[in-house]
C-alpha cells in the first residue's frame, strides 16, 4: 500500500562538520574503509563474518581466552554461533577493563530516590560493591548457567546485582518491579530460577510498596527457588524464611577485603548471561535468550557507534530493569564508559516536569525517552518548560512506539531547542536495534537514517518480496545480528514460529516499515495492529497523529473493532488536556479524522478517559484498550503500572451502550 510519510521532503536538522568529524560512527567506516552509511549497511550484509570481527575489535571488546571463528551458520541463520571458541564476560568489559585507569576513580553511576535522595558511585565503588555480592553468592552455591531472578527497582543496587550474577557465570532473569505473585511466579518457573534478589520495600508515586511481601507470596508457587538475597532499602513489614532468606549485607559481609581477588568467570563467549520475558498479545511471555557476546556487542554498535554515545556523556534513560531498556542503559553505558544515571520513580512524579528537572540537576547529556512521555510533558506550560535548563543534552534516543509528528515536533523545538537531535531507535527485546537514527544524517521528523548496519533490515511484502519507496510493508531482517536471541528459553519450535517461519530465511519482526524516495525510514506500528476499514489499510498511529494535532488531547489509542458493515470500524479512545472544555470535543476530534483520512475513517465511537493503560516506561498498549473495548481477556497485565485505566475503559463501554 501506498502511504503519506509526514514532512517526508524537509529535513529539520542538520549536522555541522565537527559533528561528522567527531563521531563514533565516522571513526569506524573509516576503519572499515566504508565511505557512506550505505556501503557500511552493504559490507555488513555481503560479508557478516568481515565485519563483526571489525566491529568487536573497534569496540575493544575483550576475552578471557579469543575467538577462533568470529561466525558459525552451519546450524542455519536462526541459529548463528558468534565468537566460536572464545570465553569472555560482560563484567571484564564493564567494570573488570576499567580497573588501573583514570576513568577507575570517576562516576560510574549517579542515583536519585523519588524523594530526593542523591547518590553516586565511581566504578571502582561499583566494582567493590559487585565483587562483594558475587562472593555472597557463590557462598551459596550459585555459579555458572544457574537463573537467578531479580525483582529490584532502580536503586544502584539493581546495578551491582546485574553485573555480580553476570560475573558469576549465571544467568540473569530481571522482572519488573510492580510486578505481582502471578506474573513473578511463572517467570521464576518457567526460568527454573534457584535464587531471587529483592528488596524490602522502595516507594511508588510516594507511597512505601513492599517488595519483600510480593516476593514471599509469588515464592509459595516456586519449589525450585532455594535462596532469596533481600536488600535492606526502606524497612517495610515482611515475612522470613530461615535458611532461604539472606540479608544482602550480611552475605556480602564475609568477601575478602581484596575484592579484586573476586574472579570474573570465563564463560563460553555465546553462554547466555540474560533471561529477557517478553508478553506478546497471546499465550505466555517468551524468554528471550541474550548472550555475554551478543547483547553487549550489539548494545555498543547500538548506543556507541550509532547514536554516538561517549565515555564523557551522562545517560539517563528512565525504565525499569525488567524491560530490555534497563540493562541497555546499565551494561550499554558503563560498556561505553559513560556514567550511569538512575532514577528511582515515574517521570512524572513528584512532579509533573520531573523528567526535565533530572536533566538540569545532573547535567544529561544523553537522553532516552518513550514518545508517550513527550505527549504527556506537552500539557506543561512553555514557561515551565522555559524554567528548566536542558542546555547539558547532547542527543535524545528514542524508542517504544511510533512517533506522532506533533509530539516530535514538540520534543525536537522545545527539548532540544532546534539544537540537539533527536534519533529514532526502533527494535525490540528480541535483538535491540533494527532501525536506527545518526548524528551524521540530517533529521526529518519521526524518521530513521537506515538500518543498524549487521541486521540487513528490509521492507518486503507478503511473498517477501523488497518494496519501494513510499509503499509499506513488513520489516524483515536479512542477515544474522550478533545481537538477535540465542532463542527462546527452552522453546525452539515457538522461537521458530514466531519469527522465522512465515517467510523462510528471514526474521519477521511484526512491525510496518517504509522508506522515501531520500532514504529516509519509517516505522508504522505493529503490524498486527492493522486496521482494514472498508477495504482501505491504515495504521493506527496514523490516526492517532491525526487526533494528537488538534492539540486537545494529552493521549489517544485508536483501535479497531468489528463492524457488520465495513468489516471494521475505529474506535478511538483519548485523554483530553487538563481544562479542555469536553462539550462538543468528541465531534471536533471525529472531524479531525474523517479530514484527515477521509470519510472511511470516521470513527464509530470517540470516547473520552482519565488514563490510558501504561507501562511502567509509559508505553501505551493498544491491545490492552482493544481487549477492554471489547469484553475480551487482555492477557498478561502484570507489566502495567496503572490497572485502573482497563476498568475506566469498561466504564466508558457501559456508560455509552447505555447512553
Amino acid at each position: 500500500m501506498q502511504v503519506d510519510v509526514p514532512n517526508s521532503s524537509a529535513a529539520v536538522w542538520w549536522p555541522d562538520r565537527s559533528t561528522v568529524e567527531n563521531a563514533n560512527l565516522t571513526r569506524f567506516m573509516r576503519e572499515l574503509g566504508a565511505e557512506s552509511f550505505e556501503a557500511l549497511n552493504e559490507l555488513s550484509v555481503a560479508d557478516p563474518a568481515r565485519f563483526n570481527d571489525a566491529l568487536i575489535r573497534f569496540l575493544d571488546y575483550r576475552f578471557q581466552r579469543p575467538y577462533d571463528q568470529v561466525l558459525d551458520l552451519s546450524q542455519g541463520l536462526p541459529f548463528a554461533q558468534w565468537c566460536v571458541g572464545g570465553q569472555t564476560n560482560i563484567v571484564l568489559n564493564c567494570i573488570d577493563r576499567r580497573r588501573g585507569t583514570e576513568r577507575y576513580s570517576q562516576q560510574a553511576l549517579v542515583w536519585e530516590g523519588e524523594d530526593g535522595q542523591i547518590s553516586s558511585w565511581t566504578f571502582a565503588e561499583l566494582d567493590r560493591e559487585t565483587c562483594r555480592l558475587a562472593w555472597g553468592l557463590r557462598s551459596l552455591g550459585l555459579g555458572r548457567g544457574d537463573v537467578i531472578g531479580m525483582y529490584l527497582p532502580n536503586l544502584q543496587q539493581a546495578a551491582a546485582a546485574m553485573l555480580a550474577v553476570a560475573k558469576i557465570g549465571a544467568i540473569l532473569l530481571p522482572m519488573f518491579s510492580g510486578f505481582g505473585a502471578d506474573a513473578i511466579a511463572q517467570r521464576l518457573n518457567d526460568g527454573r530460577a534457584l535464587c531471587l534478589i529483592t528488596v524490602d520495600g522502595s516507594l511508588r508515586r510516594g507511597k512505601p510498596m513492599g517488595a519483600k511481601i510480593v516476593a514471599d507470596e509469588a515464592l509459595l508457587q516456586c519449589p525450585s527457588v532455594q535462596h532469596v538475597v533481600v536488600l535492606v532499602h526502606l524497612a517495610t513489614a515482611h515475612g522470613w524464611t530461615e535458611g532461604r532468606d539472606h540479608w544482602w549485607h550480611e552475605l556480602a559481609a564475609g568477601a575478602p577485603e581484596d575484592y579484586t581477588a573476586v574472579p570474573t568467570e570465563a564463560m563460553p563467549a555465546d553462554a547466555p548471561f540474560l533471561l529477557m520475558f517478553t508478553s506478546g498479545t497471546s499465550g505466555k511471555p517468551k524468554g528471550v535468550v541474550h548472550s555475554h557476546c551478543g547483547f553487549p556487542v550489539k548494545t555498543a554498535l547500538d548506543l556507541s557507534i550509532c547514536m554516538d554515545l561517549k565515555p564523557e556523556d551522562r545517560f539517563l534513560w528512565m525504565s525499569d530493569m525488567g524491560w530490555l531498556v534497563g540493562p541497555i542503559l546499565v551494561f550499554g553505558g558503563l560498556q561505553v564508559g559513560a556514567t550511569v544515571v538512575l532514577a528511582e520513580g515515574a517521570p512524572n512524579y513528584p512532579q509533573p516536569d520531573r523528567l526535565w528537572r533530572l536533566i538540569e540537576r545532573h547535567r544529561v547529556s544523553y537522553l532516552g525517552l518513550a514518545p508517550t512521555v513527550a505527549r504527556l510533558s506537552m500539557s506543561l506550560s512553555d514557561e515551565a518548560i522555559d524554567a528548566v535548563d536542558l542546555s547539558s543534552l547532547r542527543v535524545i534516543v528514542s524508542t517504544g512506539e511510533p512517533w506522532t509528528p506533533e509530539a516530535w515536533q514538540w520534543t525536537f523545538e522545545r527539548i532540544g531547542k532546534q539544537r540537539v537531535p533527536l534519533l529514532n531507535y526502533s527494535g525490540g527485546t528480541e535483538v535491540g536495534g533494527i532501525l536506527t537514527g545518526t548524528v551524521i544524517h540530517p533529521l526529518k521528523p519521526c524518521g530513521f537514517a537506515g538500518p543498524v548496519p549487521g541486521t540487513g533490515a528490509d521492507v518486503v511484502d507478503a511473498e517477501g518480496v523488497s518494496v519501494g519507496p513510499g509503499v509499506t510493508g513488513e520489516l524483515v531482517m536479512r542477515s544474522p545480528s550478533i545481537g538477535l536471541t540465542r532463542g527462546l528459553w527452552q522453546d525452539r519450535e515457538r522461537y521458530l514460529e514466531s519469527y522465522w517461519s512465515r517467510l523462510p530465511n528471514l526474521w519477521l519482526h511484526g512491525d510496518f516499515a517504509s522508506r522515501d524516495a531520500d532514504g529516509s525510514w519509517y516505522v508504522h506500528g505493529r503490524s498486527d495492529d492493522t486496521l482494514k476499514i472498508a477495504g482501505k489499510r491504515t495504521g493506527p498511529s496514523e490516526i492517532e497523529a491525526l487526533l494528537m494535532a488538534t492539540g486537545l488531547l494529552v493521549d489517544a489509542a485508536a483501535i479497531g473493532v468489528p463492524d457488520s458493515i465495513k468489516g471494521t470500524a475505529v474506535v478511538c479512545v483519548c485523554v483530553p488536556r487538563p481544562g479542555i472544555e469536553t462539550e462538543g470535543l468528541v465531534k471536533r476530534l471525529s472531524t479531525a479524522v474523517t479530514a484527515g483520512l477521509g470519510g472511511a475513517f470516521k470513527p464509530a465511537q470517540v470516547v473520552l478517559v482519565d488514563d490510558l493503560p501504561r507501562t511502567r516506561n509509559m508505553k501505551m498498549m493498544r491491545r490492552v484498550v482493544r481487549s477492554a473495548w471489547l469484553g475480551e481477556d487482555p492477557g498478561d497485565l502484570s507489566t502495567l503500572v496503572n490497572p485502573e485505566a482497563v476498568d475506566a475503559i469498561r466504564a466508558a463501554l457501559a456508560a455509552d451502550s447505555q447512553a
